[in-house]
């Protein structure tokens, strides 16, 4: 899943981005509101992490331009301890979720899973398609009970599978939500990890239509 943080404080950025990233996701980051106006209206994110106290344009604004182009990602704001004004324009104004600063990083983590569950209308963390189980807390994948050992990447392609459920996703659309702005992937590179997650899987699990893309079997 691809996560933009937009942060000017770097601290915490970097933290932010280590937090979520040992949880699944690929990051980017933003360090100002007119960076992030841009990322956020020409990129497609799973998540948006989303400081209010941004130079430049602040985060409000930000968030109010994106809706307003019909940018519908989710959005989880960072307000000042105490300031409830902000939280209730940042909900008025398109807001998913919001935490006070300061806050735990596990529970920044624990949000962002639940606004990816609620985005793909699976609130448990326990996803299931057919006889693929992927459990979003303990980041961990198994196959008819049977635990499965995956990397971070691997995780992230099932993750974006289950979070699509049946659909068809196409490798280019692996490429962008995998690896973002990563210019020295391609398709390749996504062929060579669903063959690796095949291997681990075993047949029923991922199919493919040539030409199309990849799905879960067994998926809405």
């Amino acid at each position: 899943m691809r996560c933009l943080i937009v942060e000017d404080d770097d601290a915490i950025a970097r933290d932010l981005a280590s937090a979520l990233a040992g949880s699944g996701f690929h990051i980017e980051r933003a360090a100002d509101g007119d960076a992030a106006w841009f990322r956020g209206g020409t990129e497609d994110y799973d998540l948006v992490v989303l400081d209010l106290g941004l130079p430049r344009i602040d985060g409000l604004s930000v968030l109010k331009r994106w809706r307003a182009e019909g940018r519908d990602m989710p959005v989880l704001i960072l307000t000042a301890r105490g300031s409830w004004h902000e939280r209730v324009e940042g909900i008025d104004a398109g807001a998913d979720d919001y935490l006070p600063k300061p806050f735990r990083m596990e529970e920044l983590v624990a949000r962002a899973r639940a606004l990816m569950r609620r985005a793909a209308g699976r609130p448990s963390p326990v996803q299931e398609v057919g006889r693929l189980a992927l459990d979003t807390n303990r980041q961990t994948v198994s196959v008819d009970g049977r635990l499965l050992s995956v990397s971070a990447l691997e995780f992230r392609l099932l993750g974006y599978l289950v979070m699509h459920g049946g659909r068809m996703v196409p490798p280019t659309e692996f490429l962008e939500h995998l690896y973002g702005d990563d210019d020295s992937r391609d398709v390749n590179a996504v062929e060579a990890l669903v063959a690796r997650l095949r291997r681990k899987t075993g047949p029923g699990i991922i199919g493919t239509r040539r030409g199309f893309g990849y799905f879960l079997e067994g998926g809405a």
